[in-house]
């Protein structure tokens, strides 16, 4: 999961970013609510931390900007000093999904991030095989079937296209989608992910007279679109 901790505070960017890494979790810290409204418009984060008050932008500011131009958008933690059950109210109003008041325990902090993702994230999938329009994905054996006939995809490249369906349109930046496929980035070549990408785009003909584009945003990353038949 990527995390954006937004707080002018460096000791509180700090303490979280040490409780979602230990957790496994990739964080990027932003200085003050206009950093991350920037970032958030150049990168893909499943979870965003959002302090009050930060100068030239305030925590309300940025998840009222959130909610109104990200889709989808994060969910959203309001972390902050702030403890009055009238800013808690104004808080959860301008939208947070939840509002944690400083200081709070890392445990208890690892506890609601828990409880915000498993009601805010999709349903875990129970069956083998989920359909796409005529696309078959094949969960046991990482496989997909387009119109019953079977695509030879790579492990890297089934994940890649399950990526893009279980995200149907939802831009993902580069950052996302090789930090979430691959894990590391550190010494990946950069033409990795758009070789990647190409190979999934004609292995399964994503093309809308088939019913999805496979887009890219540029500057940005690539977008899985779909297509009504009248489309």
């Amino acid at each position: 999961m990527r995390v954006a901790i937004i707080d002018d505070d460096e000791t509180a960017r700090g303490f979280i970013a040490d409780l979602m890494t230990g957790k496994g979790h990739l964080c990027v810290q932003f200085p003050n609510g206009r950093a991350g409204m920037s970032g958030l418009q150049r990168d893909t984060f499943d979870l965003l931390f959002v302090d009050w008050n930060m100068p030239g932008m305030t925590g309300i500011e940025l998840m009222r900007w959130a909610r109104e131009s990200l889709d989808p958008c994060p969910a959203i933690i309001m972390m902050t000093s702030r403890s009055d059950k009238g800013d808690v109210i104004e808080g959860l109003e301008a939208g947070a999904d939840d509002f944690i008041v400083k200081p709070e325990r890392g445990d208890v902090v690892d506890a609601r991030v828990e409880a915000l993702m498993r009601r805010t994230a999709p349903k875990a999938v129970a069956s083998r095989i989920e359909d796409f329009g005529d696309y078959a994905f094949d969960n046991l054996n990482s496989s997909v079937a387009f119109r019953g006939e079977v695509a030879e995809l790579t492990a890297k490249e089934f994940t890649l296209a399950k990526l893009f369906f279980d995200n149907l349109h939802r831009p993902l930046s580069r950052a996302y989608l090789l930090e979430t496929v691959w894990h590391s980035v550190a010494d990946l070549p950069t033409r990795t992910l758009d070789v990647h990408v190409s190979k999934v785009r004609a292995k399964l003909q994503l093309r809308p007279e088939n019913g999805y584009r496979l887009q890219t945003v540029f500057g940005f990353g690539y977008r899985l679109e779909s297509y009504d038949d009248h489309e």
